[in-house]
């Protein structure tokens, strides 16, 4: 279980709630009318140094293995600094900022000096999530970054996304091959990795 001193609670007085820890910036929790949105394994340890298995880890400066430091990035097992939080609601939203900013430990792994800043805002009918990278040094920098979301679903086999056909994936169950996506739902009752090429566009996951 994580100590209430390493977490932040955004409130709605009508169930709407979510949780972030501040190892990672990692959402826990995301609750709408009441109903857990988010999946976190049971497995998830709390320790502020592994990085938290579910909810919405944030990856930074880097996607999937990364010869500089670990897998993903260091943004997941980072302690985040909380700038701002709502005391209460207004005009029926709460928000919490979060950022991120280079130290020691970061530039003995990527020699830049960045500031990211990660606004979370709990509305009524939804959840926003911005994330903005800042420069602060001299020297350009490439970066990828993601929000990297475990949707709870009742039963992932009914779940399908649309909106993606005509888009060129990475296979990675078929052993990393390029595709075109031909569907127009995609369904996920069977082992699912892939990677879109370009996305442009927005999708929707039916449940």
């Amino acid at each position: 279980m994580a100590s209430s001193a390493d977490e932040v609670v955004l409130s709605l007085n009508d169930g709407n709630s979510v949780t972030v820890h501040l190892h990672g910036a990692t959402v826990t929790s995301w609750r709408h009318k009441g109903t857990e949105r988010l999946f976190v394994s049971k497995q998830a340890v709390f320790d502020n140094k592994k990085a938290i298995r579910g909810g919405i880890p944030v990856v930074f400066p880097n996607f999937g293995p990364w010869d500089l430091g670990p897998q993903h990035g260091f943004a997941r097992t980072s302690r985040w600094t909380v700038e701002s939080k709502d005391d209460k609601p207004s005009n029926g939203a709460i928000k919490a900022v979060l950022i991120l900013e280079d130290n020691e430990a970061t530039r003995k792994m990527w020699n830049h000096k960045f500031k990211v800043t990660y606004t979370l805002t709990l509305k009524d009918t939804e959840f926003v999530m911005d994330f903005a990278v800042e420069n602060k040094g001299d020297q350009a920098f490439s970066f990828t970054a993601l929000l990297h979301t475990y949707l709870r679903v009742e039963d992932v086999t009914k779940t399908t996304v649309s909106n993606l056909k005509g888009l060129k994936y990475v296979d990675k169950v078929k052993g990393g091959d390029m595709f075109t996506e031909d569907r127009e739902l995609v369904s996920l009752a069977e082992n699912y990795d892939s990677c879109l090429e370009s996305m442009g566009r927005q999708s929707q996951g039916n449940v």
